[in-house]
């Protein structure tokens, strides 16, 4: 890795070498810590004798530690601390896997996943995502893009890798081994390749708008609608998918590969988004990703038991959330403020929690022994409906020069 500072390459807008390595901590944190909770779900309730509800609960929490501490981690960003608050991050996770190696009761369970939610805050898609931004405020769109594609790989990555060193050493000695990895990895990436944080941008003769101001602002509260009810549905629909599948007749092989295919659909948007994002319009391509949500929602819901509506769902779910990935993480530069968007986007941090931890709950509360998750499939459709609307408002009252 090399020592010296990144500098921004001048034909490309941004520095590919430091987004690659950002890229790398993304697929590490992801895939060691997001994605390795449900390798760990049986053995742990097995050596605690938890209940799958008591186990469950700790990913609860480490979501809402994530959104609790989104906002001071966007403010310290803002203020040019991105080094050390991702370089510390990083740490912290580092420390709270080897604490989660010891543990012998539920309440040090729960309290490892607290402060891994709360690292989590620091080192995912919303730090980098502001990082970039501030970096890069011409190109920083296309260095998103680059984050979430490798991002995107990190369940492909880390769940056999995982998986392996568990079977290999037991539960305990694997997270010592992913403990390693981000302190000999994501915490120097993050050390070295961002020294030289832009210093925070004196406010404009004109009148830069306060954070406080901005909150209040009709853009970023429209935009805050269509994220949380966007994330609300791409929680609430992976854990109830399998079941949705099998209740709705289809062969057991097409219930198994219709979920599989979703994650490298997700990449395959990314990539499309990648290579051909220039030849459109990035305001009108905001408004149309969007609108693949409630298509593949009113697919699903009128296909019933037909493998053709499956596919289409898989191809326009998988496009779309793939996509929505770069649009959530752009809109409030896009449209609100970039001066402030690590702290903007950190202030829907709790709230957006709170939409990924009963978006399951609600498609969960609302089947039926008769109609199945019929009308949950329609109130998720709604839903999406407000949620693209609320962005197309947002881009027409946008703050910024379009």
């Amino acid at each position: 890795m090399s020592a010296a500072l990144p500098a921004a390459n001048p034909s490309s807008g941004h520095d590919r070498r430091l987004v690659v390595w950002l890229s790398v901590a993304q697929l590490i944190t992801w895939g060691s810590v997001f994605y390795t909770f449900a390798l760990l779900l049986a053995p742990v309730e097995r050596e605690l004798g938890l209940t799958r509800a008591q186990s469950s609960l700790a990913f609860s929490l480490a979501l809402f530690a994530e959104g609790m501490f989104a906002y001071p981690v966007g403010r310290w960003i803002d203020r040019g601390h991105e080094r050390a608050v991702m370089t510390g991050g990083s740490v912290l996770i580092a420390a709270a896997l080897v604490l989660h190696a010891f543990i012998r009761s539920v309440e040090g369970f729960y309290l490892a996943w607290f402060l891994l939610g709360a690292a989590l805050a620091a080192t995912l898609y919303t730090p980098v995502f502001a990082v970039v931004t501030r970096r890069f405020p011409h190109d920083f769109r296309r260095a998103i893009i680059t984050l979430t594609f490798l991002g995107g790989l990190a369940s492909s990555v880390f769940i056999p890798v995982s998986a392996g060193l568990i079977a290999a050493f037991g539960w305990r000695h694997a997270l010592f081994v992913l403990a390693a990895i981000h302190l000999l990895a994501c915490a120097p990436i993050h050390a070295v390749w961002l020294r030289g944080a832009p210093p925070r941008s004196r406010p404009q003769a004109s009148g830069e708008h306060s954070p406080a101001t901005l909150l209040r602002s009709a853009p970023f509260l429209l935009i805050g609608i269509f994220t949380i009810g966007m994330m609300g549905i791409t929680a609430a629909i992976p854990p109830h998918l399998i079941s949705l599948l099998r209740e709705s007749g289809l062969h057991e092989a097409w219930v198994i590969a219709i979920p599989a295919a979703i994650g490298v659909v997700q990449v395959l948007g990314r990539l499309l988004l990648f290579f051909f994002e220039h030849r459109f319009d990035l305001h009108v391509a905001n408004r149309l990703i969007p609108v693949l949500m409630p298509l593949a929602l009113a697919a699903l819901i009128a296909g019933a038991a037909s493998p053709m509506a499956g596919l289409l769902f898989v191809l326009l779910y998988g496009l779309g959330n793939g996509m929505l990935t770069i649009v959530k993480g752009t809109a409030i530069a896009q449209y609100v403020n970039r001066e402030h968007v690590a702290s903007l986007n950190g202030a829907l941090g709790v709230p957006t929690a709170v939409s990924r931890a009963i978006g399951p709950l609600v498609l969960g509360l609302l089947w039926s022994q008769q109609a199945g998750y019929r009308w949950g499939l329609v109130v998720l459709l709604g839903v999406s409906v407000v949620s693209v609307v609320a962005l197309a408002m947002a881009q027409r009252r946008s703050l910024l020069p379009r």
